[in-house]
């Protein structure tokens, strides 16, 4: 349910970044252009922070064991931490607005594509996370986290420029 939540959730806010905030850019010459580049500035500040992170904190998980909500309850919650976490539309709805603005004519299969990778990411992550604990016990897989994030988010800010 909560995978479900999240990734419907995802998949609304990208086609509203990529149909509604593409086009939005695309009726305003120069809008584009700053939301490419503040696209990239904030891009590349939180790739900075990511590596400052990982060089700087010793993050570790300290799993509590189980705790059992009602479904009403999960739902709920995951709905706030979705839709009233403002990072959420910064990432989706401006940042993919942004980058979709550059493929007019894919733009479509953009979003096909951002929404399955979404899907994708959210079930992996629902599914896999038992599989994560003993890593993520371990600070040096934050610190690996925290690089490829870190990395990941200055190549988009580069290619953001480009």
């Amino acid at each position: 349910t909560v995978c479900l939540i999240c990734a419907v959730s995802d998949a609304v806010l990208i086609l509203v970044g990529v149909l509604g905030f593409a086009e939005i850019i695309n009726s305003f010459d120069r809008l584009e252009e700053v939301a490419r580049y503040g696209g990239a500035l904030f891009l590349t500040l939180y790739g900075g922070h990511n590596l400052y992170l990982a060089w700087k904190t010793e993050h570790r998980l300290k799993a509590q064991g189980e705790v059992n909500l009602s479904l009403s309850i999960t739902i709920l919650t995951c709905l706030a931490f979705t839709w009233l976490n403002p990072h959420v539309y910064l990432d989706t709805v401006v940042l993919m607005g942004t980058i979709a603005s550059q493929y007019e004519q894919q733009k479509y299969l953009f979003a096909l594509g951002a929404i399955c990778a979404s899907f994708i990411f959210f079930f992996s992550l629902g599914y896999g996370a038992r599989v994560l604990i003993p890593i993520f016990l371990k600070p040096m897989a934050w610190k690996i986290l925290e690089v490829f994030i870190g990395i990941t988010m200055l190549f988009i800010a580069i290619s953001l420029l480009l």
